[in-house]
């Protein structure tokens, strides 16, 4: 069952479109810090094949994906519709990865809107092999409240975190975290991966971590903890990066 791409962002759709068509402001909910990251992002925002609606409700993405935004009475409605899957294409078994690539995406551009429209993120990411029991359970994640809803939390990392439920779909889970950012809040996401045969036979998870304002030492401390936990429960991953 693919989730529903859509989020309503509490901001008027002129600076969701600039958060859409500034590369740089892009780079503060797309993806996480990766060296690939710009030219990701330049191929799939500014790509030849990218195309803005000249009223700046729409944008299709290189890869055929669209944006579509919509002002509503709680600021603005922004979808995602995903361009016609071609089953011969080589990128045809990453379909629904993209999907909920595109999930998590859209999460994440809510939050730096609402939360850090001006802030620049440092993220850690992790990802992990497939196993019969998900990440989301071996954290302790998978009966959190409803989204919206205060939690507080000692992880199966050991760090104790507190916040609100960001969102919960079927494969994800979203947390905005106090610790993670010296005003305000940080965003943690938590999500399994699908099988794709061949390539990931098992499944997988990953694990992204978006900080603000944080010091050296501070981010240190999370990603120690997150990498301790991650070589003692999937000891074949790789540390963050």
């Amino acid at each position: 069952m693919t989730n529903n791409l859509s989020v309503v962002i509490n901001a008027d759709a002129p600076q969701v479109w600039t958060m859409l068509r500034e590369p740089a402001k892009v780079a503060q909910w797309h993806g996480w810090g990766a060296d690939e990251l710009t030219g990701e992002i330049n191929q799939i925002y500014f790509g030849s094949n990218a195309v803005e609606a000249p009223d700046h409700t729409s944008l299709t993405t290189n890869g055929g994906d669209v944006f579509d935004l919509k002002p509503v009475a709680a600021g603005t409605l922004v979808s995602v519709t995903r361009a016609a899957l071609d089953h011969n294409s080589e990128w045809a078994a990453w379909d629904e990865d993209v999907t909920q690539g595109w999930l998590t995406f859209l999460q994440q551009l809510r939050f730096a809107l609402e939360h850090h429209p001006h802030g620049k993120r440092h993220t850690l990411f992790f990802e992990f092999p497939g196993e019969p029991a998900s990440a989301i359970e071996k954290l302790g994640l998978s009966e959190v409240p409803a989204p919206g809803e205060t939690y507080v939390l000692t992880l199966s990392t050991g760090e104790e975190i507190t916040g609100k439920v960001w969102y919960h779909s079927n494969h994800q889970v979203g947390l905005t975290v106090h610790s993670y950012a010296e005003h305000g809040d940080g965003l943690l996401i938590v999500a399994d991966q699908p099988v794709i045969e061949g390539v990931r036979p098992d499944g997988g998870a990953m694990v992204i971590a978006s900080t603000y304002d944080l010091g050296a030492h501070k981010v240190e401390s999370i990603r120690s903890l997150w990498d301790g936990w991650r070589a003692e429960n999937y000891p074949t991953s790789e540390a963050a990066h």
